[in-house]
């Protein structure tokens, strides 16, 4: 689904469904086999693939472990991570890849210190993930990958349980519903999984992104030094323009759901979401919603999804991009890009929206 409306209808329609064993007959045949390299994306049971009363409990133990409160409290250690970060940038040899050097280590330090992963961990992690974003790898790579994911998280369990900390792995262990239920142990895994990789992919992509769009335009980027347009506007209007990711698997029709036109999604038929083709519709944004402008009055966008399966971080992935964003491009004001626009990769996937690497000369 490209179109801004349709997307948000469908996003929040009853009708429509996330759960392939339930919904999706090809999956819950045996017509889907586990080497398909998205078979992880249907596959795990979360709140991601959860549908209705499933859904609603899922996300209710996953939210108190993940309070508004916790992610608060983050923002003094965001900004002594971004600090060390430019510190190590400062004395870097020129060009750098602020992909990897900046973009990536902001969050995945954030979410590794929120879920208590060990820093020993936190490189083999970074690796999975790519590998779970990654739709081009074999389908051998793929299921080796969700092999080395697994055993991860397994293990990041058996040390919570063992050692409970202040983190949100132990509280997702310990967590009850006000009936008593838990999660159940391969709910519980997979929730992580789900919340781990998704917590940093999509910051990486925004900082990334970010800040391509700031080196690329600047007549905007001097707007928001003189204050005549926001951060927070910088923010927006990337998550518009280059939503983080940029396609989701999947979605399933309970029933037939007519979308206009006489179009007619079938029951059982899966659907795409296409977060980044709606950030352009130009039914929304008009005849400029393929460039970027920070001046835009209407930013619009469904980069952190709409109705029920809504990004939980959200908050915490727009709070980091507040904090690095401008302390970047403070610390350096003469930042250029070492390569031509064009020359920029984009990553391998057609879910994860970012490059293969974004050089820079800083000074």
């Amino acid at each position: 689904m490209t179109s801004q409306e349709t997307l948000r209808g469908l996003l929040g329609d009853p009708r429509v469904s996330k759960d392939p064993r339930r919904h999706w007959p090809a999956y819950s045949s045996g017509e889907i086999s586990e080497d398909w390299p998205l078979h992880l994306w249907v596959s795990v049971q979360n709140m991601f693939t959860a549908y209705g009363d499933d859904h609603r409990r899922l996300r209710s133990l996953v939210s108190k472990a993940f309070t508004a409160r916790r992610v608060a409290a983050m923002r003094p250690w965001i900004e002594q991570i971004t600090t060390r970060l430019l510190d190590e940038l400062d004395a870097a040899e020129q060009p750098v890849d602020l992909r990897d050097r900046f973009a990536y280590p902001i969050p995945i330090e954030v979410i590794c210190q929120l879920f208590g992963v060990r820093a020993e961990a936190r490189s083999e992690l970074r690796e999975v993930v790519d590998g779970v974003f990654d739709t081009t790898i074999t389908p051998e790579a793929a299921q080796a990958n969700v092999v080395r994911l697994y055993g991860i998280m397994h293990q990041l369990v058996a040390e919570k349980r063992e050692n409970p900390g202040d983190d949100l792995t132990s509280g997702l262990i310990a967590v009850r519903e006000d009936d008593g239920s838990t999660l159940e142990e391969a709910e519980l895994v997979d929730t992580l999984i789900l919340v781990i990789s998704a917590g940093y992919e999509t910051t990486v992509n925004l900082l990334d992104q970010a800040i391509t769009a700031l080196l690329t335009h600047p007549e905007q980027l001097a707007a928001v030094r003189a204050g005549t347009s926001s951060w927070a506007d910088v923010i927006e209007e990337t998550l518009r323009w280059q939503a983080p990711v940029a396609n989701l698997p999947l979605r399933y029709a309970v029933e037939d759901i007519e979308i206009g036109d006489g179009v007619v999604i079938r029951q059982g038929e899966a659907i795409l979401a296409a977060y980044a083709a709606a950030g352009r519709d130009k039914a929304v944004h008009g005849e400029t919603a393929d460039q970027f402008d920070v001046t835009r009055a209407d930013k619009a966008h469904l980069a952190f999804g709409h109705g029920v399966h809504y990004c939980l971080g959200s908050p915490l992935a727009r709070m980091e991009a507040e904090i690095a964003l401008p302390a970047l491009f403070a610390r350096f004001p003469g930042m250029e890009l070492a390569v031509a626009p064009h020359e920029l990769k984009p990553g391998q996937s057609f879910i994860s929206n970012g490059h293969e690497s974004l050089p820079v000369r800083l000074k």
